[in-house]
């Protein structure tokens, strides 16, 4: 039992940790070197999509913009650069147009630009998977130094919340719950007591009688 409870206990873990490593903001500094549009048939439960520009129609087939940079290693990255919308995951993003121009006038640029892209989401290749851009701001180079100050409130916020829940349910069972299952236990134990009671005095009776039925039959 003990070791079903850890293993509960790391997969919630695993699934928290995806769940937060996905959806939380992340920065990556990198140089813009071109912008594209491409047209995508993306179906109403695709996963790793957001939604068509806000104003415009919500159909399977539609444009598709997306950032193609260079890591400061010379390995790409592609981003996709769509709206949030209202919805989830709350990023309020409705200006993907602004991103994108914003990106095509520093891939037009000369001269190296090095930039952070916000983003949330992955990229995995296999399934042509994108992570969101949601912002593009420009660095003094590729060694600039990037905290995450949202996500370090975030995370300290969330971990107080489970703690207070955490104490709050504990305090709700030692204050309501483990009164009535130590009443439902001295419940069982006398009942316990009490068959067991019963049960030795009619074997007790039982006895007697076997002894004054067989003991008279002797007798006779």
């Amino acid at each position: 039992m003990s070791s079903l409870k850890w293993v509960i206990r790391v997969l919630l873990f695993v699934i928290g940790f995806a769940f937060l490593h996905y959806f939380l903001p992340q920065r990556d500094i990198v140089r813009v070197v071109d912008t594209d549009v491409k047209r995508m048939d993306i179906g109403d439960k695709a996963w790793g999509w957001d939604k068509p520009d806000a104003g415009t129609q919500n159909s399977a087939t539609r444009d598709v913009r997306y950032i193609s940079t260079i890591r400061p290693n010379d390995k790409p990255m592609v981003y996709r650069n769509e709206d949030t919308g209202w919805g989830f995951p709350f990023y309020f993003k409705f200006d993907s147009s602004d991103v994108s121009a914003k990106a095509s006038d520093l891939a037009g640029r000369s001269e190296t630009q090095w930039v952070a892209v916000r983003h949330y989401g992955w990229r995995i290749k296999m399934f042509s998977i994108f992570p969101n851009a949601t912002s593009i701001k420009q660095v003094r180079g590729p060694d600039a130094l990037l905290i995450p100050w949202f996500n370090i409130i975030f995370i300290a916020l969330l971990i107080l919340i489970l703690w207070k829940l955490r104490r709050f349910v504990f305090g709700l069972k030692t204050k309501h719950v483990d009164p009535i299952t130590e009443d439902i236990g001295d419940s069982v134990r006398e009942f316990g007591d009490k068959v067991e009671e019963e049960t030795a005095q009619a074997r007790s009776g039982i006895s007697k009688f076997m002894r004054r039925r067989f003991g008279s039959g002797a007798k006779k």
